[in-house]
């Protein structure tokens, strides 16, 4: 996109459709895991035709409204901590060339925010019997439930890189009539 006005649309909509998404889990008790992702995936196109820093803007603001209007803390804190910006992060770390960096600084980011976001949910929302409710497993839970997210973020990772190549390799040019970056 080459018009500051283009650009500001695209985010405006795009925040637009986050914010509903993110509102949608007071209304679907069951969309606490999927509304975060599907609203991430908004934002592929942000950093497709925009960049990182109109990217990172947008989450930042949308990151804001859904802190305020999501009902569902949980779904909240998914967006905030990961979904919201894991794909404007993995736009930009793709363009690593040495793949086994590039997947490491991935799964590095991927936990941080998740040990990030399980030590609010502990002292911020004081919830510290999330570790000890699953019995006597619960003193190996935090590992056993950090190696299975990591086996999870890479089926993620993957999943994100194929929505990401169908819309710059067959939509864009297809719907959009523009060339593949």
């Amino acid at each position: 996109m080459t018009k500051k006005s283009q650009k500001v649309a695209l985010c405006g909509m795009v925040a637009a459709l986050c914010t509903l998404l993110m509102f949608m889990t007071g209304v679907f008790p069951f969309a606490t895991y999927a509304m975060p992702c599907l609203a991430g995936l908004l934002m592929v196109t942000v950093a497709v035709e925009t960049g990182a820093s109109w990217g990172f803007t947008l989450y930042a603001a949308v990151s804001i409204l859904t802190i305020i209007l999501t009902p569902d803390k949980e779904a909240m804190l998914m967006f905030v901590m990961f979904f919201g910006h894991y794909p404007i992060t993995k736009f930009w770390l793709e363009k690593i060339k040495f793949r086994p960096l590039s997947l490491l600084l991935k799964l590095i980011v991927f936990n941080v925010c998740v040990v990030l976001a399980y030590m609010i949910i502990i002292f911020v929302f004081q919830m510290p019997d999330i570790l000890t409710e699953f019995g006597d497993f619960g003193k190996y839970s935090v590992y056993i439930m950090l190696g299975l997210g990591n086996v999870l973020f890479f089926v993620y990772d993957f999943a994100l890189t194929q929505i990401m190549n169908v819309y710059i390799y067959i939509f864009r040019p297809k719907f959009l009539r523009r060339s593949a970056k």
